[in-house]
């Protein structure tokens, strides 16, 4: 009787467990971003951004070195206040350099300010899409692969990626009619 009562309950938790397992999909976000064309234009803007920093910064680089090159050339030279002021400029121009780079390329930076601004209004258009593909499908938990998580093995037919992204692109076509018409 005991082992009856003990087989009754497993066998009602197994029955319970599967009456309520929830449907497991995955996406790549990384993926549906990459074959987003506005996203690829709104990175090259981006890159041509931080392409034109680094440039800026290297023309500062550039004439730092060739201020204290020169003021370590003439040091000897120069006495009193013009040496104060000859060292001061360069080392002004030294901290220039650092704090350009600091609040361009910083942890805080414009960089990654423009990046979140440029990521997040995708990154929304995306989940409003697994939204919509979730309800569709009855998903219960959606994994993003491409955020670190490691998935052993996948049959094509729980990743959703595409799904997504047809949705996404559908979207963005309705949105191209209506403006062509207008």
């Amino acid at each position: 009787m005991k082992n009856f009562k003990i087989l009754f309950t497993f066998i009602l938790l197994l029955l319970f467990g599967f009456g309520n397992a929830q449907k497991v999909g995955v996406v790549d976000t990384n993926y549906i971003l990459n074959m987003m064309p506005q996203y690829k234009e709104a990175e090259a803007r981006l890159n041509s951004q931080i392409d034109t920093w680094e440039q800026e910064l290297q023309s500062m680089q550039a004439e730092y070195e060739k201020k204290r090159s020169a003021f370590e050339n003439e040091k000897v030279l120069l006495v009193g206040d013009q040496l104060k002021l000859r060292e001061k400029e360069v080392l002004d121009l030294d901290k220039n350099i650092k704090t350009t780079t600091s609040l361009r390329f910083g942890k805080t930076g414009e960089i990654h300010q423009l990046r979140a601004n440029l990521v997040e209004p995708f990154q929304d258009q995306i989940y409003a899409a697994i939204r919509t593909m979730v309800q569709k499908n009855g998903l219960g938990i959606v994994l993003d692969k491409s955020n670190d998580i490691n998935v052993i093995s996948l049959e094509k037919r729980y990743d959703y990626t595409d799904k997504v992204l047809d949705i996404l692109l559908k979207g963005t076509k309705e949105k191209e009619k209506k403006t062509n018409k207008k």
